[in-house]
């Protein structure tokens, strides 16, 4: 597909309404099925903020790491990097530190429902190598704290979807090509995780079906943002973060 035909086909899918670039991030996206996750904070205990301080056109704002782009009114989010180089904050069981958005209403669904998914608009504005920027995540820590599936994205632009091959910590991930999108452009991702199916659609394109291997639909919820892989600063901007079940 042309560059133009890309432009084209995301143009007629965009469904993004004019975003305030004088509003907090809450102003513009409806936040209250999330709870926030900050790369700051107490060791193996990064902040959070709940949905209640995220809603409203003067909710919460971080210049350093959730703001509002001044120029398109986009949701800003930023890492500053990894453990070794900065001095950001990761959860007890990653090395890895993020601006992400962790559904919380509900607070988990089942994957055999007839409609789970996350669509997302963005951009990647900056990142030297690979960052995950939605996922879906087991709901349970007592059977898993790593995630059913996270779409990565890289330098180079290519779009990866890693699944893992079962529902307990000693499974490995395996990835799979989605797609390609140039650093810095704009584009669209849907995740669906419902009958049992899981699946991504790039663009508006047609849905990859992915192997779920023996993951046997565990209580999962969406995650959305800026999860940093790498060591290096990142940064991701939303224009559009919707789930629907």
């Amino acid at each position: 597909m042309r560059f133009t035909d890309t432009a084209l086909l995301l143009s007629s899918i965009s469904l993004s309404t004019a975003l305030n670039p004088n509003c907090a991030p809450g102003g513009n996206f409806d936040l209250s099925h999330w709870k926030l996750q900050l790369p700051i904070g107490k060791p193996n205990h990064p902040d959070e903020i709940s949905a209640d301080r995220l809603g409203g056109c003067s909710g919460y704002t971080n210049a350093k790491y959730f703001s509002t782009d001044a120029s398109d009114g986009s949701l800003v989010l930023t890492v500053p990097g990894d453990k070794t180089n900065s001095d950001c904050v990761s959860t007890e069981h990653s090395d890895h530190c993020r601006c992400e958005l962790r559904e919380s209403t509900p607070s988990s669904w089942d994957p055999r429902a007839d409609r789970n998914r996350l669509f997302g608009e963005l951009k990647v504005t900056r990142n030297d190598g690979e960052i995950c920027i939605g996922q879906i995540h087991v709901d349970d820590d007592g059977v898993s704290h790593k995630p059913v599936a996270e779409l990565y994205y890289n330098a180079a632009g290519d779009l990866k979807m890693g699944v893992q091959l079962c529902a307990q910590n000693d499974c490995k991930q395996q990835r799979v090509d989605v797609d390609r999108v140039p650093r810095g452009q704009r584009f669209t991702y849907e995740i669906r995780y419902e009958r049992n199916v899981l699946s991504v659609s790039i663009n508006g394109k047609a849905f990859q079906k992915l192997d779920t291997h023996k993951l046997n639909g565990p209580k999962s919820y969406f995650k959305a943002g800026n999860y940093n892989q790498q060591s290096r600063p990142t940064e991701v901007h939303f224009y559009q973060i919707k789930v629907s079940h």
